[in-house]
């Protein structure tokens, strides 16, 4: 069987930097083992496959190297741009059916928009693994999906060294690490993030849309604002503008291909 693959940077504009995304189109389902199979011999966050359903309308599914998720943004920005880019959709939105509901995603110029829905966390007491795990001492932690720690300073951030061993055994999906943004550092952001999930084969993920669901409402409340500008400060890095709208959270980011190739398995 041979298959149509796409590799996308998302949530940047230059090749080598933010998020990158294995996306295979397909005409109808295969195997999930396969499906499984692929994303571990990508090696990539996450391996993003869609079949169509109707018109802009198709299933959409994230599978890491050893499980699939529930919610991956940048994978949903990649296969958003190959529909655009290379598979001729020209509807000004396509809606993508997933785990986590119906997900839509508007072409804007050179950008992509998508709404998603918010995930806003509960504080947690702090927790001394966690420190330990992470290699740093955040003032806050809170919980959704995900386990955020929240630190003073974007420095802080930027020095994390975690174990990953110690964080998988925390118990949780992901952890993220978060700071207001230092304007030297990060200029024209409002707040920096960190995301490491090794419970799911991904020790550190460059630019982590869905980890937003949760960031944004957190910080829109903070820092009293609707809208934000992001930055993942992972060594690839990544830029989101984010707006927060009742229970949803609309992203927007830049996406550029880096491959086109056919698979065989």
């Amino acid at each position: 069987m041979r298959l149509p693959i796409y590799q996308v940077d998302a949530f940047t504009g230059e090749v080598f930097r933010g998020n990158p995304a294995a996306v295979v189109p397909l005409e109808t389902w295969i195997a999930d083992a396969t499906m499984q199979g692929i994303a571990a011999e990508n090696n990539l966050a996450e391996t993003a496959f869609f079949v169509p359903t109707g018109p802009a309308h198709y299933h959409l599914r994230w599978f890491t190297p050893e499980v699939e998720v529930d919610l991956c943004g940048h994978a949903t920005l990649a296969a958003a741009a190959v529909l655009y880019e290379h598979l001729g959709q020209d509807a000004p939105a396509v809606t993508f059916d997933t785990r986590s509901g119906p997900l839509v995603v508007a072409r804007e110029g050179g950008a992509y928009t998508m709404d998603f829905p918010a995930r806003r966390p509960r504080p947690l007491p702090r927790d001394r693994q966690v420190a330990v795990a992470l290699g740093g001492e955040p003032n806050e932690l809170w919980l959704a999906r995900d386990c955020m720690a929240v630190f003073e300073t974007e420095a802080e951030v930027r020095a994390l060294v975690p174990d990953m061993a110690k964080v998988k055994a925390l118990g949780v999906f992901a952890m993220i690490a978060t700071a207001p943004a230092d304007p030297a550092l990060s200029p024209g952001a409002d707040f920096v993030s960190r995301f490491f999930a090794p419970a799911a084969g991904v020790a550190e993920d460059p630019v982590t849309g869905s980890a937003h669901c949760t960031l944004v409402p957190y910080w829109a409340d903070r820092l009293a604002k609707t809208t934000l500008e992001a930055r993942q400060v992972s060594r690839r890095g990544g830029a989101l503008r984010c707006t927060i709208d009742g229970d949803r959270v609309r992203m927007t980011g830049q996406t550029v291909c880096y491959l086109e190739g056919t698979i065989t398995v």
